[in-house]
């Protein structure tokens, strides 16, 4: 499993992280408690040293407590996301009371007495202007229980005051489909050291491209509320320039799509998100060992195709 530097942090983590929103049951569904725990140890197995969570993934903060338990904390890297408070509404707070009460739950639960990463969970524009939020997540690092804060952003704007406000850590979604916000980043995340988490490298599954275009999705599955039946159908249909570069080192489409994420200097790390250990397994053996993950030529094809494709990476 290789590794990369953790933007200025002084952290050095595993290329590939162990997203946990898939297997704590809110994303797609219930699974079985003792394949959570099989995938967090094979993932530990594999040479996997990041994990990514939230104080919401799992009833009253389950996915923390599973970590906790679970990890070798000399060994592992956390990244935790605060900032969502089911109890209220709305139901994002990013007050410095609510946020240090959220803090200590989480370090509770994780079992650590610093938490590696602090990540504020989709905040608003707004949220920023609130110099004591960030008043505390410089505390929280002074006095080393946090060892680096970061955004968890969902557009330009967010990740771009983030940076501002001196932020250590982006998580973005990016993938074949969505890159327009990271590529106009890219200079920003150099010049100020940022480390970014890859998020939704597969787009929520659609990039492995086992879908027809009338696939359909069910509650509790949040896919079921994120594309009408028209989107999804032109996004099937777009699937067919990462089709067109399978082979070779690339021999699947989830493995074209993973290592497009790869091949990104500026992606400390793809954040993976399996529902059990075959998945991840899966997952591992198709992004490759080692660069070029993807080929000039075959990227080139790939970008062009995309092009060709009505693919505008927003």
């Amino acid at each position: 499993m290789r590794k990369r530097q953790l933007g200025k942090t002084g952290l050095e983590v595993s290329e590939l992280a162990l997203g946990t929103w898939g297997l704590s049951g809110d994303a797609y569904g219930s699974v079985p408690d003792i394949e959570v725990d099989r995938t967090i140890d094979r993932a530990v197995a594999l040479g996997i040293t990041l994990f990514d969570t939230a104080d919401v993934y799992g009833e009253g903060g389950a996915m923390e407590r599973k970590l906790g338990k679970r990890l070798p904390a000399q060994r592992t890297v956390v990244a935790t996301k605060l900032g969502t408070n089911l109890d209220s509404y709305p139901e994002k707070s990013f007050t410095s009371e609510y946020l240090y009460m959220a803090f200590e739950r989480s370090q509770e639960r994780l079992k650590r007495d610093c938490v590696d990463i602090v990540l504020l969970h989709n905040p608003s524009l707004k949220s920023f202007d609130d110099d004591e939020t960030f008043g505390l997540l410089k505390r929280l690092k002074d006095e080393a229980r946090i060892r680096a804060w970061g955004v968890a952003a969902g557009n330009y704007a967010v990740a771009e005051r983030a940076i501002e406000r001196g932020c250590d850590v982006l998580e973005m979604a990016y993938n074949c489909f969505f890159f327009r916000d990271v590529k106009r980043l890219g200079l920003k995340l150099r010049s100020e050291g940022v480390a970014l988490f890859a998020r939704s490298v597969l787009s929520y599954g659609l990039l492995a491209g086992h879908w027809t275009s009338e696939r359909e999705f069910y509650p509790p599955d949040h896919r079921a509320d994120r594309w009408n039946a028209e989107e999804l159908k032109r996004r099937v249909e777009q699937l067919d320039a990462l089709r067109a570069c399978v082979g070779g080192p690339a021999p699947t489409m989830r493995s074209v799509a993973l290592r497009y994420v790869l091949q990104n200097e500026r992606v400390s790390a793809a954040v993976l998100g399996p529902r059990n250990s075959t998945q991840l397994d899966q997952l591992v053996r198709d992004a490759g060992r080692m660069p070029p993950y993807l080929a000039p030529p075959t990227m080139a094809k790939l970008e062009a195709g995309l092009l060709a494709n009505g693919v505008t990476g927003e």
